[in-house]
């Protein structure tokens, strides 16, 4: 081979080594610093291939996604009852400015997160402070977290970051207070049953008396109804018993006094002590009269 095909090899070779410490490029999951002699030279934000001066400058790229800062223990906190609980929460942040985040952290992702979770925890204890339990848990659980999150996302954009959530995870109770947390929480929840209960038999006594009172009513309107129909019928009765007496009274004594046996000797072990001169006997002792 001439020498000057191999320099020609050589020079190629050059060219493409320089070409390649030439270009860089940028994914579109990423952002990009350029430094010249350890300067920020500029910024690379969008996607693409990218040019720098070779060995004069050289590229650090940074992660543009939504991160999660994930709290690897529950955090201690006071409420305003002065009872403490355990947090797990987590934080969803992003770079937004480049430069600043590399000047203030120096790039260094851990130290953000480290910054991230002091001002987390800080607003966290402020905030559970002023709330009790009861309100963590359920009624302003999610102020709670809207007002955490500004606050972490004013101070965190000091160093080029920006906190998009901030989120409870679990809240619960150390281990030395839970029995007598749940205890309470028990009776509680026995008083209120017992307040029901009490509420349910008092409505149920009500509904029974008023039962009752109706039953009473009715049974005191068919009475007298019941009463003003015998009447009726007696009066009926006896006006009938009086128009056939006024008809015909000798025949009416005459049935009377048959009724009057009947019943009298009913039974045969029956003994009755009478006169027989008595007037009870008159149809009696007058029968063989009237046969013949």
């Amino acid at each position: 081979m001439s020498m000057k095909i191999r320099n020609l090899l050589v020079g190629v070779i050059i060219a493409l080594i320089l070409l390649s410490m030439s270009t860089f490029v940028v994914d579109q999951r990423q952002a990009a610093i350029v430094f010249q002699l350890g300067e920020v030279m500029r910024l690379e934000t969008t996607p693409g291939l990218k040019f720098k001066l070779p060995l004069v400058q050289n590229v650090r790229f940074f992660d543009s996604r939504i991160l999660t800062l994930d709290a690897a223990e529950p955090e201690r906190f006071i409420t305003a009852e002065k009872k403490n609980v355990l947090v797990d929460s987590y934080v969803k942040w992003r770079i937004f400015d480049v430069k600043q985040y590399y000047i203030s952290v120096g790039g260094d992702e851990a130290r953000a997160q480290t910054r991230l979770m002091q001002t987390v925890n800080s607003a966290m204890r402020e905030e559970f402070g002023k709330l009790t339990i009861h309100d963590v848990v359920s009624g302003k659980r999610d102020k709670l977290m809207q007002v955490v999150q500004e606050k972490t996302d004013g101070d965190a954009r000091q160093i080029g970051v920006e906190v998009l959530d901030v989120r409870l995870k679990r809240v619960d109770f150390p281990v030395e207070i839970s029995g007598s947390v749940y205890s309470r929480m028990e009776a509680e929840r026995k008083r209120v049953a017992n307040e029901l209960r009490a509420t349910g038999n008092a409505e149920s006594e009500k509904i029974r008396a008023d039962a009752d009172k109706q039953r009473q009513v009715i049974l005191a309107n068919a009475y007298r109804d019941a009463q003003k129909i015998k009447g009726e019928g007696d009066a009926k009765a006896t006006a009938l018993y009086a128009a056939a007496f006024g008809r015909n009274t000798e025949f009416f004594s005459f049935y009377r006094s048959l009724e009057a046996y009947k019943q009298t000797f009913k039974d045969k072990g029956d003994v009755m002590v009478i006169d027989p001169s008595s007037a009870f006997f008159k149809y009696l002792k007058n029968s063989g009269k009237a046969a013949q």
